[in-house]
């Protein structure tokens, strides 16, 4: 037997005798396997840090990751808010929501959610009012009157707020007007808050449109008048011809308040201011009937009658047929194309001017062509009677045949006949033929036309009467 047979049936044997099992021990089949060497084992694989890599490189990883999820959770949170930003809102009809001053973000979500405007401040509020604040470089909300439409966005509601679309107030002040009208008109808005303690000064209010936010006072809008009056003036002083009447711009503001009353046409502004500023220039008397009813009333507005010949003769410190020069003061506010006239008069030779007719006037360098200005003003004023007796006429007659007993009705107020209407033809003043001229169609004020003409020689307010010479 070899002994790799027997072997292993030794070791069967002592597995059966011993009771003991043992693995056979493997053995070369041939000498010359015996005689190779043995290959060395696999050595293992060195162990690695957990994490993997080096441990610089392991934070970098984990932080990528990190970033990553961050960056697709603010994607998606961001495209949440633009679905929840540009959806309809809980709005069911349009509504108007009051902002008032000093209120933080927090307080105005509140009110929103209240009125219906948003479903939700929370979150999504604050957040985006915070966006627009730091895009759109504005510090907060701002106050205001606002409209919100039916099922406005999130993203309307705060475009809204935000860039301040609030409601438009705002309240005109024409030019021509005393301080006194002024104030009145400012007390008749109801938009604006507050008295105003006393009348500012004739003259210091610039007319304009004044727009204005919920919460304003009536203070405010003349504190704004008074300022833009200033800076105006100063500028255009600075700008002024050279060779200007006035002196200071106190008598710049007066002369411009009388240019203002005499008409409401632009382009004849700088001609009207020429005609005063030659006056002044000669030494003539500016005889403008506006500084008359001034003197009348102080402010309080126009006369419920055409002025009258006493009227006329009354010394008061603006009765410019009596006093030489300017007034003391203005006689209403003027605006600024007036100013401008002013201080830039035209370059004429014009000394009066009458109304032509056609809502402008005549200007005349002499009292003779003057003179034939005022006869034609005459002949269109005496067809406008004439026609103005015809309508009536004719309105009395179908009048009359639509009455019942046939009787003719009573003219209107205001009709031909009424107070304020021109006088008769052959009215007489001091025994001479009233001229009975009213001041130009479409002129600033809205006195009614004076009853007697001015002594010859005025500027426009009056017209010369017949047979009469010249004041200068």
């Amino acid at each position: 037997m070899s002994l790799t047979n027997d072997l292993p049936s030794k070791a069967n044997d002592n597995d059966s005798a011993g009771g003991i099992r043992r693995e056979p021990t493997l053995l070369p089949r041939s000498p010359a396997e015996a005689l190779e060497p043995t290959r060395p084992p696999v050595p293992p694989a060195p162990e690695t840090p957990q994490g993997g890599g080096h441990p610089v490189l392991g934070f970098f990883n984990g932080m990528f990751r990190f970033a990553l999820v961050l960056a697709l959770a603010i994607a998606a949170f961001y495209y949440f808010l633009k679905i929840e930003f540009d959806q309809p809102g809980p709005l069911a009809t349009s509504t108007v929501i009051v902002v008032p001053k000093g209120q933080s973000v927090g307080d105005i979500a509140d009110g929103l959610v209240r009125d219906g405007v948003i479903a939700d401040k929370r979150v999504l509020f604050l957040l985006y009012a915070r966006y627009f604040s730091h895009v759109k470089g504005n510090a907060s909300i701002k106050a205001g009157e606002y409209v919100f439409h039916k099922n406005a966005s999130m993203r309307q509601v705060l475009d809204t707020l935000v860039e301040g679309k609030s409601i438009d107030h705002k309240v005109t002040v024409a030019e021509g007007l005393t301080s006194l009208q002024i104030v009145q008109r400012l007390n008749a808005n109801s938009d604006l808050e507050g008295e105003i303690a006393q009348v500012p000064a004739e003259g210091t209010l610039l007319p304009d449109t004044y727009r204005f936010e919920t919460g304003d006072t009536r203070s405010d809008i003349i504190e704004r008048m008074q300022v833009g009056q200033q800076k105006f003036l100063a500028k255009m002083w600075e700008e002024r011809d050279p060779d200007v009447v006035v002196k200071t711009p106190e008598e710049a503001i007066i002369l411009a308040s009388i240019v203002e009353k005499e008409t409401g046409r632009a382009d004849e502004r700088p001609r009207i201011a020429a005609v005063f500023s030659n006056r002044l220039k000669k030494k003539m008397r500016l005889q403008s009937d506006p500084t008359i009813i001034y003197g009348l009333v102080a402010g309080q507005g126009a006369l419920d009658h055409p002025i009258q010949q006493d009227e006329l003769d009354r010394d008061t410190p603006y009765n410019t047929y009596k006093i030489d020069g300017l007034p003391p003061g203005p006689i209403a506010n003027p605006g600024r194309a007036a100013i401008e006239a002013v201080l830039k008069p035209a370059k004429t030779k014009d000394l009066y001017f009458v109304a032509d007719g056609t809502g402008g006037h005549a200007f005349a360098p002499s009292l003779d062509a003057h003179n034939d200005n005022v006869a034609r003003w005459r002949q269109i004023e005496r067809a406008k009677r004439e026609q103005e007796r015809a309508e009536a006429a004719a309105a009395a007659a179908a009048a009359a045949q639509g009455s019942p007993d046939g009787t003719v009705p009573k003219p209107a107020p205001g009709g031909a006949g009424a107070p304020g209407t021109l006088v008769a033809p052959d009215a007489l003043i001091d025994g001479q033929p009233s001229a009975g001229l009213s001041p130009a169609p479409g002129a600033a004020s809205a006195e009614p036309a004076p009853a007697e003409a001015a002594p010859a020689g005025g500027a426009g307010g009056g017209v010369p009467l017949p047979k009469r010479n010249p004041l200068r």
